[in-house]
């Protein structure tokens, strides 16, 4: 389990998972701001966007309220649902959410802004989660030890390149009770970017 002896975690990795969602708030602002939807990037993006939502939302029921928190804790290594077939199955639903958006909005804009848009949100993404995940796992092998390793070892981060685990070895609770308490935010930002894609389609 922990240790004492345990090394103090970076103090920038820190700082990055408490503001890991201002950190990301530029790129999406470039879309609100910058991008223009069609009909059919609109129609395609959205449904992109509401698959990676739903992803999180599945996520969200086994793994609960802590995942808002602003420091790294788990109260119990959620191995059911999602994270039987990837490790960070919010972040690859935040993904998947960002290129739905970014697909919606970049179909009325050069090639060029809809690649530069596109590299703004693969490169703001990917920092940030490329410094956080390795946070959180530090922290997950301090606490729970030889189960966390023997986990880490068969569920893949974020592409569920590798079987999922037997549905006897699963280990967590789905829940709704805790949807709306720990997705409050990410469903209300959704639908206020949604809502600015709707407008600017209407508006032309």
């Amino acid at each position: 389990m922990s240790s004492p002896d345990a090394p103090s975690p970076s103090p920038w990795r820190v700082f990055v998972f408490k503001n890991r969602g201002l950190l990301l708030l530029p790129s999406a602002l470039v879309l609100v701001f910058f991008g223009q939807p069609t009909v059919s990037s609109a129609a395609i993006g959205l449904v992109i966007a509401a698959l990676g939502e739903l992803l999180r939302i599945w996520a969200v029921g086994y793994s609960g309220v802590t995942t808002r928190s602003d420091v790294v804790v788990a109260p119990q290594l959620v191995t059911a649902g999602p994270y039987s077939f990837i490790r960070n199955p919010l972040y690859a639903g935040n993904t998947i959410t960002a290129l739905g958006f970014w697909f919606a909005f970049s179909g009325g804009v050069s090639p060029l802004a809809s690649a530069l848009m596109l590299a703004l949100i693969i490169a703001s993404v990917g920092y940030v989660y490329a410094t956080i995940i390795p946070l959180e796992e530090a922290y997950l092998a301090q606490t729970f030890g030889t189960a966390y390793q023997q986990y880490l070892e068969r569920v893949p981060r974020l592409i569920p390149t590798k079987a999922p685990l037997p549905v006897a070895e699963r280990r967590g609770t789905w829940r709704a009770s805790v949807i709306m308490q720990a997705e409050i935010v990410s469903i209300t930002l959704f639908l206020v970017v949604t809502g600015v894609l709707l407008h600017k389609l209407v508006r032309g």
